[in-house]
């Protein structure tokens, strides 16, 4: 039997946890991912493989460049293109500055299925943010992007891997 909000919020108050930023973004994340991926299921994409598309159709970046923009380590990095190569989405040509290097392009094929994508979590954040009063909204995604490109910018160095949620 499903919980309502209110059970749901005293769950969550009962943890100690409701006042921990960490875990209430790790949450929220892990929640939009997963419905996200459910949603992308459908045409055949993953987040981590858009945000790879994405990263890709700004500019003429190689696998490294990508990876570092989007928070990839390299192993993942190798396999989101394999995967996306192999589906017809973005094609790795020689760099003309660095001949060991390839620039990731994505192909009218990836472009198109990009978009598709784009429209598909557009429509899913608006659902999501339309559970906040306006000023909320604006509040939340004005005070996330100034962390990420503030203090959040890049994790510190630390004794114990961290990963990322996929």
């Amino acid at each position: 039997m499903e919980s309502t909000v209110k059970e749901r919020s005293i769950e969550i108050e009962s943890t100690g946890l409701c006042t921990n930023l960490g875990w209430l973004l790790s949450q929220a994340n892990h929640a939009m991912t997963t419905e996200m991926t459910a949603r992308l299921e459908g045409i055949g994409l993953y987040p981590r493989n858009f945000c790879v598309i994405q990263a890709a159709s700004q500019d003429d970046r190689t696998q490294t460049e990508i990876a570092q923009a989007i928070g990839l380590d390299k192993t993942t990095m190798v396999t989101s293109v394999d995967e996306l190569e192999a589906a017809g989405l973005v094609e790795r040509v020689p760099s003309v500055t660095d001949r060991r290097a390839r620039i990731i392009r994505v192909t009218e094929q990836g472009a198109a299925k990009a978009a598709e994508a784009k429209r598909i979590i557009g429509e899913l954040q608006e659902e999501i943010l339309d559970s906040l009063p306006a000023d909320q909204r604006t509040a939340l995604m004005d005070g996330l992007q100034t962390l990420v490109g503030d203090r959040l910018a890049e994790p510190v160095e630390c004794g114990r891997a961290v990963r990322r949620r996929d």
